[in-house]
This record gives structure tokens, sequence and C-alpha cells, in this order.
């Protein structure tokens, strides 16, 4: 047990690490790409100048990110060997085909950075940044597979212990991948969108002005409005698959006890475990039915219907209210901006606006970390839903502890040394003096 509870937390704190920039990784080149189209549209060239800083600081991170997306591969294989010799076979396919789509996004990635202004007709450069967003995005896509995967198996029989009668496009194609990539693609856009605002906010509320801030601010809200509704309509789809193929990751979620219609959606709230009574929550009535059927007497399955062995940590729903509520906050800041935009006479420069638009960037990266604790934990006692429990596909190998504790070493060495990498990149190099030196702007 030991050795179960240290891969445990040296896995979680390994993804809680990676997914960051992960994250940057799938959701920048979309803005990057964004940008430079636009800006060659109306040849405008503040915006080909956000394009050239994004890309200077999105490959900082993606050299983190691949270290530390090298480190994950190494523990599903040293930290998870039965997890490992059980599935591989059967979802091999995509983590080769993630492979691939890195490289992909790697090659052209290099053709993006050293190819700035070679071509007579600039569109072609552009060009190059579209597999980058294909690439990477692809590459969300392909690990996202493994994951859902693991929530819902499938294109495999088991026979002594063994995967046989393997499908590995089954296995690719099983009930989880659709709500599980359109939630971590449109999020993972979300966050990015936040992100890039909150840097231009940021420099408004400094009091730096200029146009080049106010035109980064205006590209990305009115982006991340649209990304906000598409990931709550994936959230919603995301509820409804909980409600069909994970009703105890759901119930336990909602602290829903008893199967029963009309099912009410609780936020918030303190449980007793011996009454399971829920004390100073807010209860929306029906809404549970209707996020599990579209129907307020859609009939919601309750724990009290499901071996207790087999309930996950009850204390999801605090994961899972915190992520609906900043999904909510970003929805509502990215809302406010863009009906300030609209009516052209609003203030969308209001200090308080952006106070809130800075303020949605962390919120954003704390909604995508309680966003994969919940898939994880919401999953347990299982590894592999119904096939293979977490105790018994662990390591049985001494000193995990101390892995851990290096590996914790080596995450804040590499978390400081980016930190200060990107500071150092922009401090003297700020945009308007690179737009005046470049462009006379």
């Amino acid at each position: 047990m030991d050795a179960v509870f240290w891969s445990r937390i040296l896995t979680a704190e390994t993804l809680s690490f990676h997914i960051i920039f992960a994250t940057i990784g799938v959701g920048v080149p979309l803005f990057i790409s964004l940008a430079e189209a636009w800006g060659i549209w109306k040849k405008d060239n503040h915006y080909i100048m956000l394009a050239k800083r994004w890309t200077r600081g999105f490959v900082i991170t993606v050299a983190v990110g691949v270290v530390t997306g090298t480190c994950i591969g190494l523990m599903l294989s040293l930290l998870w060997p039965q997890f490992m010799q059980l599935a591989g076979n059967v979802i091999s396919l995509p983590l080769f085909m993630e492979t691939f789509a890195f490289f992909v996004e790697a090659i052209f990635l290099g053709i993006y950075l050293y190819t700035w202004d070679r071509f007579k007709n600039p569109w072609i450069h552009w060009a190059s940044s579209v597999p980058i967003v294909i690439g990477s995005s692809m590459s969300a896509v392909f690990i996202t597979i493994v994951n859902a995967f693991m929530n819902t198996p499938a294109g495999f029989r088991l026979e002594n212990g063994k995967a046989v009668d393997i499908d590995p496009i089954a296995a690719m194609l099983n009930p989880a991948t659709p709500s599980k990539v359109a939630h971590v693609l449109s999020s993972a856009y979300l966050t990015c969108g936040f992100l890039l605002a909150s840097i231009a906010a940021y420099h408004i509320l400094k009091g730096r002005n200029h146009v080049y801030y106010k035109k980064a601010l205006r590209l990305t809200m009115i982006t991340g409005f649209i990304l906000a509704i598409a990931t709550f309509a994936a959230g919603d789809l995301s509820g409804k698959f909980l409600a069909k193929y994970q009703p105890t990751k759901l119930a336990a979620a909602e602290w829903h006890f008893e199967t029963t219609k009309q099912a009410p959606l609780v936020f918030g709230g303190v449980l007793n475990k011996e009454t399971q009574e829920v004390k100073y929550g807010i209860k929306i009535p029906f809404a549970l039915s209707i996020l599990a059927g579209n129907s307020p007497n859609h009939e919601v399955k309750g724990l009290h219907d499901i071996p207790q062995d087999l309930w996950p940590p009850l204390y999801i729903h605090y994961l899972f209210d915190g992520m609906v509520a900043i999904g909510f906050y970003l929805l509502l800041i990215s809302a406010l901006f863009a009906i300030q935009w609209y009516r052209k006479k609003g203030n969308q420069w209001s200090p308080w606006l952006l106070r809130g638009i800075v303020l949605g960037a962390p919120l954003a990266f704390i909604a995508i970390q309680l966003g994969w604790i919940f898939a994880e934990v919401g999953r347990q006692p299982w590894i592999i839903t119904g096939v293979l429990k977490v105790d018994k596909a662990a390591t049985t190998a001494d000193h995990v502890s101390s892995t851990t504790w290096a590996f914790s070493a080596l995450f804040l060495a590499l978390g400081i040394l980016t930190c200060t990498v990107l500071y150092r990149l922009f401090r003297h190099n700020r945009a308007e003096q690179e737009l005046a030196k470049r462009y006379g702007l």
C-alpha cells in the first residue's frame, strides 16, 4: 500500500505540472494562427506582432511540456506495470498516434518560427501554422482517447486476466471519447484565451494604453466568449455521459443517495456522512435530472443502489462545484466584455472588468486542475473501470517515495526556470518598442 500511495502521489504531481503546459500547448497555437490570419486579412501589423510574440513564449512552454510529457510516459510503465501489461496492447494505437501528432507539430513549429517575412505571399507562412494547430489538438485528442478508454473500456474481451479479441478502433471509439475530447479541447482553448487576455488586460491596467494591447484583448475575449459557450455545451454532453455510463461518479459528485426522478442539483454545502444529509447547500430543483436526461422526470441513480466499496471519495463534489462555478465566471466575464464591445458605447476598458479578466486566467487553470482530478478520482477505486483496480495495477517496488521527492525538486526547478526565462524574454523587449522599430507604429 505504501508503493500504491506514493505511485498515486507522484503520478498526480506530474500530471498537475504537465497539464499546465499541455493546456498551453493545445490552446495557444489556435490564437497564434487566428492573430496572424486576421493581421494579414486586415493588413494590420499589430496582429502580426501578436502572433510573433505569442510564438516566442509558446516555444518555451513547449520545451517544458515535452520534458514532463516524457516523464508521464515513463511513469505509466514504471509505476503502473499491471495497467500497461493489460491495456498496452489494446490502446497502444492512440499512444503511437499521439507521438506522430507531436512530430507534425514540432516540425511545422520550426518552419513557422524561422520563416517569418521569407515569403512574398504572407498566407504561405500562415499556412504553416495550420499543421501546428492540428498537431497540437490531435495530440490532446489521442491522449484523451486513452483516458476515455480507462473510463469506458471497449474493444477487447478479458480471458484469464488477459485482453483477447482486440479491436483497437473500437477501443479508441469507446463511449467516453466524444464527450471527453469535446470538453478537453474547448476548455484548453478557453483557458488559453483567458491567459493571453489577462496579459493584455494587466498591461492596460498598468497604464500602457497602446492599441496593440486593446486589439489583443478584443481578439482573445471575443473568441473566449464563443469558446465559453462551447465549453458549457461540452460540459452538458459530459453530464449526460456520466448519467448513462458512470452513474456512480455523477451521484458522488452531487451527493445524490436515493434513486429518484426530479432530482435536484446540489451546489456547495456540508455533508453529514452518518445521516447523509447536506447542510448549507444550495439545491436547484430538477436540475440534476435535466442535466442527466434533458427532462425533470428523468430518473437519476443514487449511491444507495451501488455497493459502498465502489463509491469514489465524496469530496469530488467540491471539485465538480469549483469547476462549474469557474466556468460560469469565465462565461460571465467574457459575455460582459462582448456586450460592451458590441454596444460600442460601453466601457470595454473598465478597471473592474479588466481586473475580472486578469483573475480569469488563474481561475481557468484551477478549473483545468479540478477537472482532471475529478475525472481520475471520480473513477476510483478503478484504474480501468470494471476491469482493474488501482491497488492491483501499481508497482510493488521500494523507494517510490524518494523518487517522488526527487521529481518534486525537478518540477520546482523547471517551474522557476520557465518563469524566469519568460520574464526575461519580454521584460526589456516591450511590444511598443518592437512595433516602432519594425513597423514604425
